[in-house]
């Protein structure tokens, strides 16, 4: 077993001084049974590059800005752990519990953490860029200032996550789950968003511009003062969204349904809505079209009321 850097420590904390880090963990597990020799593993400050510690029990564990270069920490427990500052780039946390952990200025870029459980973890200007999160679990995580950039989120599941001014810009959203989840100020530029599901999401002043969602799931979804300028939502569901206000201008909405969904002051212009459905006069009228609109009906706009041409095409 690799034995750790030397340090100093007093107090209800366990800082390696010339031991290993099995001696830690022991130590460690002591403490969480409340056994009157164990000592709460205190890392901190360290550097423990390629360390190998699989399934290890690091619950609650302090690693404050621990440096974890490409370390192996695949299945390990690190539910409750202070994490912040820690640099964990290429660090191995597949099917880690990291649930409640606290990542406040953490560094995981290009960490694979495939179907890790970050559930009520704070990633507060956290870096993830590149980061392999597929089937990760995010549920009521508290996202601020963190950067998804180029990350792979596929099937990914933030149900009721609170996220403000995060960037994803060029990720990988195809099938992420972001039912009920909270969004600010947040960049979604250019990614791909195959079958997602922001079902009752509320996403307030993000940006969606050159995005690809197709299939996608935006049933009562909100998007108050969102852009998503040339974007492409092919086949999505917008039933009964709050679409009042965004900007749709230059976006492929082809045959995505609009039942009850709220358009006034919705910019059209320049959308292409050709075989859209569940649309009404009413709705189109609210919203703004131009020459460029494609109605659903195949014809160029702009939108005349009763002119019947918010019926979709035939096929």
């Amino acid at each position: 077993m690799k034995a750790v850097e030397p340090t100093t420590g007093n107090g209800p904390f366990q800082k390696p001084a010339s031991r290993s880090i099995a001696t830690v963990l022991a130590a460690h597990a002591a403490w969480l049974s409340q056994a009157a020799n164990g000592f709460r593993a205190d890392l901190s400050g360290l550097t423990l590059n390629d360390l190998t510690l699989p399934d290890a029990n690091l619950r609650r564990a302090l690693l404050v800005s621990t440096t974890l270069l490409d370390a192996n920490l695949s299945g390990a427990d690190l539910s409750g752990a202070e994490l912040s500052g820690a640099d964990l780039r290429r660090a191995m946390l597949t099917s880690a519990d990291l649930t409640g952990a606290d990542l406040t200025n953490a560094i995981l870029d290009g960490a694979w953490l495939g179907s890790a459980n970050l559930s009520e973890a704070r990633l507060q200007n956290v870096s993830l860029r590149r980061a392999h999160l597929t089937q990760a679990r995010l549920l009521d995580a508290i996202i601020a200032e963190a950067a998804f950039l180029g990350a792979d989120l596929r099937a990914a599941g933030l149900h009721q996550a609170r996220i403000l001014d995060a960037d994803f810009t060029d990720a990988n959203l195809e099938d992420a789950v972001f039912i009920r989840a909270r969004i600010r100020l947040s960049r979604f530029r250019a990614v791909s968003g195959a079958g997602a599901n922001f079902t009752s999401a509320r996403l307030e002043s993000c940006d969606f511009s050159k995005s690809e969602f197709l299939g996608a799931k935006f049933f009562r979804a909100e998007f108050p003062g969102c852009a998503l300028i040339g974007a492409s939502f092919t086949d999505c569901d917008f039933r009964e969204a709050n679409l009042r206000g965004a900007d749709f201008s230059g976006a492929v909405l082809s045959g995505s349904r609009f039942g009850g969904a709220g358009l006034f002051s919705a910019d059209l212009r320049g959308a292409n809505l050709r075989g859209a459905r569940e649309f009404t006069s009413e709705q189109l009228c609210q919203a703004r079209t131009d020459q460029r609109t494609i109605l659903p009906n195949g014809k160029p706009g702009p939108y005349l009321r009763h002119s019947g041409a918010e019926r979709p095409a035939m096929k």
